[in-house]
């Protein structure tokens, strides 16, 4: 061990290598950033509160599972917490820093977006207008005042360089704008939050495939627009909450325990932000962000959402999983490529299917059933059970069975975590490119994995 890190009396030795391992005052830590200052003491370190900030900008809005997580550093020295692939988690950072930028942030993002309402008209008023209704160069944030993502690393390539992670990043409506464009195109980027990511880059790269065009998010930003005002229109519309919207179903919380899973009715959506933040495929921290003061419980209220397309409706006769790429393409019969979803495909304990298989059936809002005799074992449950239907559910609410026994392309009730956490074998899209994608298949359809 290089040497031992110490908070408040909760120490933790940081390994050599980056290796998973247990780290009790993680959970004190998170805790104390996501709950109230009440419920927990806060973590001090030099004198000065420490939070976990997610990459979004936001704080730790739940606590990481013991050995889930490996300490590291980041160019600014700051410690920071990354996932089994690598992925930033959190960043430590000092709530007076923290708040200070919070702060700075939300007042020039009022100003630039929420007081117009939308993307401008032909450049009068608030928001982000510019000739031609288009945003000028000048409404958009600089690259600078926007870092990106942090790189992440394939676990399966010890050579690839560690990930240098950057302070958290900030929605950029440039990178909304090709999200946007992309989701409707079929090429699908995940969650649409303003971050350009991996996923982003991944369907980039499948536009480029299918269509021959290169894409340059900070060259080709007013193409983009001009390409989009014509099919679909600009990236924002509104939505009026009605009624039923409001009504539900909708459950207090998910547990993590199978068991308990298995005894609610149905595994519905926790709130009306996190059903609107899937129905228009976007980050619900992000729908948030842009809606202020909205209340989402009531009936009537006009929330900011992106503006989606028509779902691709292609045939689809081959599928290819590239575990290395985290991605899953399917073309039609004639070898196009006409969709692209990020995916979460196996890991290494319990690897996805090698060689190809092909689908046998499709299944909409299925149950669950958890056996641990013949797949994996999940807390202390060793019996068989049977989890009600549900966007929230293990599988999300689409299942898509491959001829390869207990396998299958199913989605997921962390869609933010796609192509960023492993699986149980399985291949995991968002529940939205799970359902696009059940309605371009049939049995028969051949699914290869690429190693």
């Amino acid at each position: 061990m290089r040497k031992a890190a110490n908070y408040s009396g909760h120490t933790v030795q940081i390994m050599r290598k980056a290796k998973l391992y247990t780290i009790p005052f993680l959970m004190a830590l998170a805790a104390s950033a996501a709950m109230p200052a009440a419920a927990h003491e806060p973590i001090y370190k030099n004198g000065r509160q420490i939070l976990l900030i997610a990459p979004d900008g936001a704080m730790l809005d739940y606590i990481p599972e013991a050995g889930s997580v490996v300490l590291s550093r980041d160019q600014a020295g700051r410690q920071i917490l990354l996932d089994a692939n690598g992925s930033l988690v959190a960043t430590e950072i000092y709530a007076d820093e923290f708040n200070a930028e919070y702060s700075s942030y939300d007042n020039g993002y009022d100003r630039g977006f929420a007081r117009g309402g939308n993307w401008g008209n032909n450049g009068n008023g608030g928001g982000f207008g510019g000739r031609n209704g288009f945003p000028s160069q000048n409404s958009f944030p600089s690259q600078n005042a926007f870092p990106a993502a942090p790189e992440t690393v394939t676990p399966d390539r010890p050579d690839t360089p560690a990930p240098v992670a950057k302070a958290p990043a900030k929605p950029d409506m440039n990178i909304v704008a090709v999200q946007v464009f992309l989701d409707r195109n079929g090429f699908s980027p995940g969650v649409i939050d303003g971050l350009m990511g991996d996923n982003v880059r991944k369907a980039l790269d499948a536009y480029n495939e299918a269509t021959g065009e290169h894409l340059d998010v900070a060259k080709d930003s007013e193409k983009i627009m001009q390409s989009m005002s014509l099919d679909g229109g600009l990236p924002f519309t509104t939505y009026t909450i009605t009624a039923e919207d409001a009504a539900g179903p909708y459950v207090a919380s998910i547990p993590s325990d199978y068991s308990e899973k298995a005894e609610l009715a149905a595994m519905s959506y926790t709130s009306v932000s996190e059903m609107l933040a899937e129905k228009f495929h976007m980050d619900e921290n992000f729908l948030k962000s842009i809606n202020k003061g909205v209340d989402f419980t009531r009936p009537g209220s006009t929330v900011k959402v992106v503006s989606i397309g028509k779902p691709e409706k292609a045939k689809v006769a081959t599928i290819l999983a590239d575990k290395p790429r985290k991605q899953l393409r399917a073309y039609d019969a004639e070898g196009n490529l006409v969709a692209a979803y990020p995916a979460t495909i196996g890991s290494s304990d319990t690897p996805s299917p090698s060689g190809t298989v092909s689908v046998e059936r499709i299944a909409i809002d299925p149950n669950y059933t958890y056996n641990p005799h013949k797949n994996f074992k999940q807390g202390d449950n060793n019996e068989v059970l049977t989890i009600n239907p549900g966007p929230n559910g293990p599988v999300g609410n689409v299942w898509i069975a491959l001829s390869k026994p207990s396998y299958g392309i199913h989605g997921t009730p962390d869609p933010d975590k796609i192509g960023k956490t492993s699986s149980h074998g399985c291949v995991r899209l968002t529940n939205w490119d799970a359902q696009e994608l059940a309605k371009m298949v049939s049995p028969g359809v051949t699914v290869e994995f690429l190693e």
